[in-house]
C-alpha cells in the first residue's frame, strides 16, 4: 500500500529494519507469550536498546529526531506481528512526550539520553480505580514536606507499569483543576511498588498494571512542569500522543488481520475454487482492504500534520476512531471468512480480535472522539492542543486544560458518559 506522499526513504528504511526485527525475534516468541501471558521483559528491553523508544527524542539527547511519522510506522510494524510490542513502545512514547514537553532542562538532559539509549523506559500514570476517566475526581496525593514532596495513591492501567524505570505520575496538591501535579518517580524509590498486572483478555507480554504510592518521597527537583500544571500534562499526552500512538497499534493489527485473511482464503478451497474467488468472501475482502486504506491514510495523515506543526487535534481523533473502529470491524470479517477456524490459536484472529480491542478504551472511547468531532463541526471545540507542540519550552495550558477537564465532567454527569475510560498510560 502505497503512501510515499508522506514517507520517505528514511522512513521505508526504518520500516524494513523494524520488520525484519519483528519476524525474526518476535514472531518466535508469539505463542510462548500467549501461553505464559506474563509481562516481556526480554523482547521490551531488546526494542528500547535498538533506540526506537528515542524516535521523536532530539538527536541533541541522543534520539533519533525522527518525529511522529517515524513512531507510527515503528508502532505499527511491531504490531503487525505483536500487539502487546506494539503496546509496549506506543506507552512508552507517552512517558518520553512528559519530559520533552514539561521537564526542565536538567531532566531533559538526565532522562532524554536515557530513554534515547533504552538504558530507562518511561510510563506516565493517570487513571485510578475509583475516578476512571474523570481526571479532576483522582484523590492520590503529594504533599510537600521541605524539600520534599510525599506521594500517597494508586494508579491502574499504567502501560508498561511492570517494567518502567521511570514513572510520570499526575497527584492531588491542592484542589480544583489547578491542585493538580505530576513528579517523576523512579521505581526504586521507597513508599513505591508495583501492584496488580491485572487480567487483560489481550495484548499478553505487555504490563498495564498497577502502581501503589505508600508515603513515598521523592524530591522536590522530581516535580514535572510547575506545582499545578498536571492537568495539562495528562491531557496532552493523551490528545497528542496518546490517540495517534493506539491508531498505530490498531492499524499494525489491522495489517495482520487483512495479511493473513487473503492468505487464508487463497489457500483454502471450497466448492471446487479458493475461499478467495466466492463472490461473498471477495466482496468481504475487499471491504477489509478498503477499511485498511482509509484508516492508514488517516494516520499518516495525522502524524505528518504533527511532524508539520500544524494544528491537528480532530485528525488526531478521527486516527483513533477510525483506525479502531476498522480493525474491530475487519477482525470480526475475518472471523466470518475462517468460520469455526478463527476461534483456533494456530490462525491467530482470535488474538487480532483482542488485542485490537484494548486500543478501544484508552486516551477515549470511540464515541469520546465522536463528541469532540461533533465539537469541532460545530465550531465549539475551542483552543487546538496540537498548535502547541512546537513549544519544547513547555506548554503553558492551564485554562486549557481547564475547560477540557469542566467538558470531561460534563459527560460523566451527563445520561450518555460513554463509557469514558482512561487516558492512555
Amino acid at each position: 500500500m502505497a503512501m510515499d506522499y508522506f514517507t520517505d526513504e528514511r522512513h521505508e528504511s526504518l520500516r524494513a529494519e523494524v520488520r525484519e526485527f519483528a519476524e525474526k525475534e518476535v514472531r518466535p516468541q508469539v505463542t510462548r507469550m500467549e501461553a505464559e501471558r506474563q509481562v516481556e521483559f526480554a523482547i521490551a528491553q531488546e526494542i528500547a536498546r535498538r533506540g526506537w523508544i528515542g524516535v521523536t527524542i532530539p538527536r541533541e539527547f541522543g534520539g533519533l529526531g525522527l518525529g511522529h511519522l517515524a513512531k507510527t510506522v515503528i508502532v505499527e510494524e511491531l504490531s503487525r506481528v505483536s500487539g502487546a510490542m506494539g503496546a509496549m513502545a506506543q506507552a512508552s512514547q507517552l512517558g518520553v512526550a512528559k519530559v520533552i514537553h514539561f521537564g526542565n532542562d536538567a531532566q531533559r538532559r538526565y532522562w532524554l539520553p536515557r530513554f534515547a539509549s533504552g538504558a530507562a523506559l518511561p510510563t506516565i500514570a493517570v487513571t485510578e480505580p475509583e475516578s476512571g476517566g474523570h481526571v479532576l475526581g483522582m484523590s492520590g496525593t503529594a504533599r510537600r514536606e521541605g524539600d520534599e514532596y510525599v506521594l500517597d495513591g494508586r494508579k491502574w492501567f499504567v502501560g508498561n507499569s511492570h517494567i518502567g524505570d521511570v514513572h510520570g505520575v499526575v497527584l492531588r496538591t491542592g484542589q480544583g483543576s489547578r491542585g493538580l501535579s505530576a513528579f517523576l518517580v523512579e521505581s526504586d524509590r521507597p513508599g513505591f511498588r508495583t501492584g496488580s498486572l491485572g487480567s487483560q483478555s489481550g495484548l499478553h507480554g505487555f504490563s498495564f498494571g498497577e502502581l501503589v504510592f505508600e508515603g513515598c518521597r521523592i524530591p522536590a527537583a522530581n516535580l514535572l512542569g510547575r506545582e499545578g500544571q498536571g492537568l495539562d500534562v495528562a491531557y496532552s499526552s493523551s490528545t497528542l500522543y496518546g490517540r495517534l500512538n493506539l491508531a498505530a497499534v490498531a492499524l499494525g493489527i489491522h495489517v495482520a488481520i487483512v495479511e493473513d485473511t487473503v492468505r487464508f482464503a487463497e489457500a483454502r478451497v471450497l466448492y471446487g475454487k479458493p475461499l478467495s474467488q466466492l463472490p461473498n468472501i471477495a466482496l468481504k475482502l475487499g471491504e477489509m482492504q478498503s477499511r485498511l486504506m482509509t484508516a492508514k491514510l488517516a494516520a499518516y495523515h495525522a502524524s505528518h500534520l504533527l511532524d508539520h506543526g500544524k494544528p491537528c487535534d480532530a485528525e488526531l481523533m478521527n486516527a483513533k476512531l477510525v483506525n479502531t473502529e476498522y480493525a474491530l470491524d475487519s477482525a470480526r470479517n475475518a472471523m466470518e471468512i475462517h468460520a469455526g477456524r478463527g476461534l483456533q490459536a494456530e490462525f491467530h484472529i482470535e488474538r487480532y480480535l483482542r488485542d485490537a480491542t484494548h486500543t478501544y478504551p484508552p486516551a477515549g472511547t470511540s464515541d469520546v472522539q465522536r463528541l469532540r468531532l461533533g465539537q469541532v463541526a460545530s465550531g465549539t471545540y475551542g483552543k487546538q492542543w496540537s498548535a502547541e507542540l512546537a513549544d519544547l519550552a513547555g506548554w503553558a495550558w492551564s485554562e486549557a486544560a481547564e475547560r477540557e477537564a469542566r467538558a470531561e465532567a460534563e459527560l460523566q454527569s451527563g445520561a450518555a458518559a460513554v463509557l469514558r475510560m482512561p487516558l492512555a498510560g
